[in-house]
């Protein structure tokens, strides 16, 4: 709690020297409020541009395995063969979802680079869009820890890289 204070403190002190340096002619007042304004958009749009690469759901990586699908992280991508293709729903739940938790898109339209197979969404049961290829839910395995690990590839004989083209890569 003092920590949290003291940092407030600090940034009201910051925040009131600023303002007094500031308040000079009405000229250093327009340039000191100009300049962050000309920085802003620059900042907005490098933050644009790394947010619009961070918006692809699912990209291509190279393997050992060959090339696989990935998410926006560079984490390899599974299939569960238990899913039913095209059922509309996942039947991995309960632990399974904390050992292997779905691959989530932010809209029903997962935005994707390099994969040829059909890209499309389910809903979960806590309302959120898993991100399907070739009507099957995608996973991310709990123990790949980079980008490039495939420690989930045959895992119990039913988790399986995803290919580009949205065949599963037994």
């Amino acid at each position: 709690m003092k920590k949290q204070l003291s940092v407030g403190l600090a940034v009201m002190a910051l925040a009131a020297s600023l303002t007094a340096c500031g308040g000079g002619s009405s000229t250093t007042t327009t340039t000191s409020a100009a300049a962050p304004a000309t920085e802003s958009p620059a900042t907005t749009a490098s933050a644009s541009a790394t947010s619009d690469s961070a918006m692809v759901d699912l990209k291509t990586a190279s393997s050992s395995k060959g090339d696989i699908v990935v998410d926006s992280k560079g984490m390899s991508v599974y299939y569960f063969t238990k899913d039913v293709k095209d059922s509309g729903k996942s039947n991995c739940t309960g632990d399974c979802l904390v050992k292997w938790p779905p691959v989530i898109a932010a809209t029903d339209t997962p935005k994707v680079e390099g994969v040829t197979g059909t890209v499309g969404t389910i809903d979960t049961p806590d309302g959120k869009k898993q991100v399907t290829v070739n009507g099957m839910p995608v996973y991310l395995w709990e123990k790949d820890k980079a980008p490039g690990d495939i420690t989930g590839q045959g895992v119990g004989n039913v988790w399986y890289l995803v290919a580009p083209d949205g065949t599963m890569m037994k």
